[in-house]
C-alpha cells in the first residue's frame, strides 16, 4: 500500500534542537526516528519511564525500589518506595523573577504573576488551609473560573498531601454538589463570579447554595474576582477572605507522599448518571505531564502556553502542569469568541508571544467559517497549535497553515479525562497527515482491536491500550472493590484497557479517530464513525453544526436521521438537502446517507463540548429523559425536551 504524502514534515533544524531528540540521545537512540523511539518506549516500559524520571531529574525524598513492580491492568504498581510531591516539582524549575502565570481575560486585560509571587501565595494559602484543619488525604474543592486563583489553590492543596477537585462556575450549584458532595470536602474555595461574552456573571448566591449543600465543610474561602461585594449573609461555615489567606508571609513546606498518593479527583461528564470521580496520583501525573508537555509539546523555560479551557475540563490540569517544565501558563477567563472581539485569543497570543496555542476543532472551524483571520496578528512566536476535544477534520489543516503559520506544527490530540493526558498526537519529529493523528504518544501501547480482540491495521477497530500507563486511574472515588473501574475499561478485553473510541491505526503509523464506539453508525453491517459524517457536513457554509444518529427500532428497523443547525438566513429546502447528501456520499460514505435531514435549534453537548450522541439516540428510541441524561451536565438542557418530542412524533407516525 502506498503511503500517503504527509501534509507537513518536520523541519530538520527544529527536530535537532527539540527536547524529544535530546531525550533520544540520552537513552542511546541518537538519530532514531519517532517510530523507533516509540517502539522502545512501549516494549521496555521500565527502561522508558525510568529514563523519563532521570531526564526530568525527579527530586524524590526517598528513592524508588523498581520502576514497575507489578504489570497488571488494573492494578499496576509504579515506582514503589518513592515519595515526592507534585507542588515541589511545579515550582522548582521557575526562576524567581520569571513570569509563571499570565492572567488573561476576554477584555484583553492582563496581569503577570512571577515565580516568587506564586511561591509566596501558594505558601500562604497552604498555611491557611493547614490552620483550617486540612491535612494529608483531606479534600479541598474549588468552584472557580480559569484564573490564577485556581492554580494557587490547587498547588497549595497538593503541597499538604490533600486532594484537589474543581469545576467551573457555569455549573449550577446542584451539578457542582453532585461532584463535590461525594468527596466530603473540608474546604471550599469560590469566587464572586466570572466573565463571559461581555457580562460579569454573579455567582455569589450560587456559591452560598453550594456551600450549604456540603455538610462536611469547615471553611469557605471567598475570592474577589469580578468586583461584586459579598453579601452579609450567614455562611454555614467559617468564612475566610482570599486576600487574608493568600497574603501571609510563610515558608512553603511540601509534604512528601507515596508515588500513588491521590493528587486530584477529576469527574466524568455525568450525562447519564452521577458523575464518576476519577482519582490520579502525584507521581503518575508528574511523569505523564512532563512527558506530554516536555517531549511532545517541547515546552521548557521561556515558553508560554495558552490553551482555552474551563476548570472542569482535563485540559485545565495540563495548563496547570505547564509549570512543571519551567514554562509560563496563561489562564483565560471569558468566552473564546466574545462578540466584542471574536479574535481576542489570537490577539493575546501575539501580544504575549505564546509558543503553544491550544484549542478545539469547533473553534478552528468556526474561525474559518466566519472569516476571522488570525494572521491579522503577529503569530510568529507560535510553533505548535494543539487541538483536542474531537477529531480535527482534514479541511482545517490548510486553513491553519495559511492563516496561522506555514511552519506551525498542527497537533491533533486524542486522549481522555480517564488518563488526564493523550493517547495519540504529534511531536516535533513526526510528520503530519491531514485528518490524522501523527502517532501514538510515547509510552502508550495503543492498538485497534477487532471484535475478537485481535489488533488490526488499516481498518476500524476499538481503541485499546495493551500495557499500563502511570497516569491510569488509581481508582474511582467510592468504588471500594474496584468493580465500577473494572467494568468501565476492562470488561470487553480482560487485562486490556478499552477506551470506547473507534480508531484506525494506519500502515504508516498514524491514528484516525472516528468517534465513540457506542454511537457508531451500523447500516446493513457497514460501520462508520459519526465523526466522519459530521466532518463532511460541517464543512458546508450553510451548516453551523450537525449530529447524526443511528437508532435501532423496536420493529427491527434502523433509523438514521441527521440533525442540522443552519447558518443565519439559510433555509433547509430540497436543494440544500441534496447538497448535504452529496457531501456525505463523496466525503464520508455513499452507504450512510441519512434517512432524514431535520433542522433543529441546537445540538446538546456536555459542558466540555462533546456532542450527546448516545443520550439523544436513547431519547429518540423512547427512553425517559430522566433515565438517559442528567440535565445539570448539559450545556443547553432545554434541547433535551426537543429531541424527546421528535422521537415521540416519529413513534406515533410509525404506530
Amino acid at each position: 500500500m502506498t503511503v500517503p504524502r504527509p501534509f507537513t514534515t518536520p523541519d530538520p533544524q527544529a527536530v535537532a534542537d527539540s527536547r524529544i531528540m535530546d531525550f533520544a540521545r540520552r537513552v542511546g537512540l541518537e538519530g532514531a526516528d519517532y517510530a523507533t523511539v516509540h517502539h522502545w518506549s512501549v516494549s521496555d516500559l521500565e527502561g522508558f519511564w525510568g529514563a523519563v524520571w532521570e531526564y526530568f531529574d525527579i527530586d524524590a525524598d526517598t528513592p524508588y525500589e523498581r520502576v514497575l513492580a507489578e504489570e497488571t491492568m488494573p492494578g499496576a504498581r509504579w515506582f514503589p518506595g518513592a515519595t515526592l510531591n507534585y507542588t515541589h516539582h511545579a515550582l522548582r524549575n521557575l526562576a524567581d523573577n520569571a513570569v509563571a502565570i499570565i492572567a488573561l481575560d476576554e477584555t484583553g486585560s492582563c496581569h503577570e504573576v512571577t515565580a516568587s509571587r506564586l511561591r509566596a501565595q501558594v505558601a500562604s494559602v497552604a498555611a491557611t488551609l493547614r490552620e483550617l484543619g486540612v491535612g494529608q488525604g483531606d479534600r479541598v474543592v474549588g468552584y472557580l473560573p480559569n484564573t490564577p486563583h485556581a492554580i494557587v489553590a490547587f498547588l497549595a492543596t497538593a503541597s499538604l498531601g490533600a486532594v484537589w477537585s474543581v469545576c467551573g462556575q457555569d455549573y449550577a450549584p446542584r451539578a457542582a454538589a453532585d461532584r463535590f458532595a461525594q468527596l466530603e470536602p473540608t474546604v471550599l474555595i469560590t469566587t464572586d463570579g466570572y466573565l463571559f461574552n461581555g457580562t460579569a456573571h454573579d455567582r455569589r448566591d450560587a456559591a452560598l447554595e453550594l456551600a450549604s449543600s456540603l455538610p462536611t465543610l469547615k471553611a469557605t474561602l471567598l475570592v474577589d474576582h469580578v468586583g461584586l461585594p459579598w453579601p452579609s449573609r450567614t455562611y454555614p461555615t467559617l468564612v475566610v477572605p482570599w486576600e487574608d489567606a493568600a497574603t501571609r508571609t510563610e515558608r512553603l513546606i511540601c509534604t512528601p507522599v507515596p508515588f500513588d498518593h491521590p493528587l486530584w479527583v477529576v469527574f466524568s461528564s455525568g450525562t447519564t448518571s452521577l458523575p464518576k470521580g476519577i482519582v490520579h496520583g502525584h507521581g503518575g501525573v508528574l511523569l505523564e505531564h512532563l512527558k506530554t508537555l516536555g517531549l511532545h509539546s517541547d515546552l521548557g523555560p521561556g515558553d508560554r502556553l495558552l490553551w482555552y479551557t474551563t476548570t472542569h475540563w482535563m485540559m485545565w490540569n495540563l495548563v496547570a502542569s505547564t509549570l512543571l517544565t519551567g514554562a509560563a501558563s496563561c489562564t483565560y477567563d471569558g468566552s473564546p469568541v466574545p462578540l466584542a472581539k471574536p479574535d481576542v485569543l489570537w490577539e493575546l497570543a501575539a501580544r504575549h508571544q505564546v509558543t503553544v496555542f491550544g484549542t478545539s476543532p469547533q473553534y478552528l472551524l468556526g474561525m474559518a467559517k466566519f472569516g476571522i483571520d488570525p494572521s491579522d496578528h503577529d503569530l510568529s512566536s507560535i510553533r505548535v497549535v494543539g487541538c483536542t476535544g474531537s477529531a480535527l477534520p482534514a479541511s482545517a489543516y490548510p486553513w491553519v497553515r495559511d492563516h496561522v503559520g506555514d511552519g506551525v506544527l498542527l497537533a491533533s490530540i486524542s486522549g481522555g479525562t480517564d488518563v488526564v493526558s493523550g493517547f495519540a498526537g504529534s511531536a516535533p519529529n513526526t510528520p503530519v497527515w491531514a485528518g490524522e493523528l501523527s502517532a501514538p504518544h510515547l509510552g502508550v501501547a495503543l492498538a485497534a482491536y477487532d471484535e475478537e480482540g485481535h489488533p488490526v491495521t488499516d481498518q476500524v477497530g476499538e481503541l485499546v491500550i495493551t500495557r499500563p500507563m502511570p497516569s491510569m486511574p488509581l481508582c474511582f472515588w467510592n468504588d471500594p472493590d474496584g468493580a465500577r473501574y473494572r467494568d468501565a475499561y476492562f470488561s470487553s478485553y480482560p487485562g486490556v484497557w478499552r477506551h470506547g473510541d473507534w480508531i484506525t491505526v494506519t500502515g504508516h503509523g498514524s491514528v484516525i479517530v472516528h468517534g465513540r464506539s457506542d454511537s457508531t453508525l451500523n447500516r446493513n453491517g457497514v460501520r462508520l464513525g459519526s465523526a466522519d459524517i459530521h466532518d463532511a457536513v460541517e464543512r458546508l457554509p450553510e451548516i453551523v453544526e450537525a449530529l447524526v444518529i443511528g437508532a435501532e427500532e423496536s420493529d427491527g428497523g434502523y433509523w438514521m436521521p441527521l440533525f442540522v443547525v443552519l447558518a443565519s438566513g439559510v433555509v433547509l429546502d430540497d436543494s440544500l438537502r441534496e447538497k448535504i447528501k452529496e457531501a456525505i456520499r463523496s466525503g464520508a460514505s455513499p452507504r450512510h446517507v441519512p434517512d432524514e435531514i431535520l433542522e433543529v435549534p441546537g445540538i446538546p453537548h456536555t459542558r466540555t463540548g462533546k456532542k450527546l450522541e448516545v443520550p439523544v439516540k436513547r431519547l429518540l428510541q423512547g427512553a425517559p429523559a430522566e433515565e438517559v441524561v442528567n440535565l445539570a451536565a448539559v450545556d443547553a438542557p432545554d434541547l433535551i425536551d426537543h429531541y424527546a418530542r421528535l422521537g415521540a412524533a416519529r413513534r406515533e407516525r410509525s404506530a
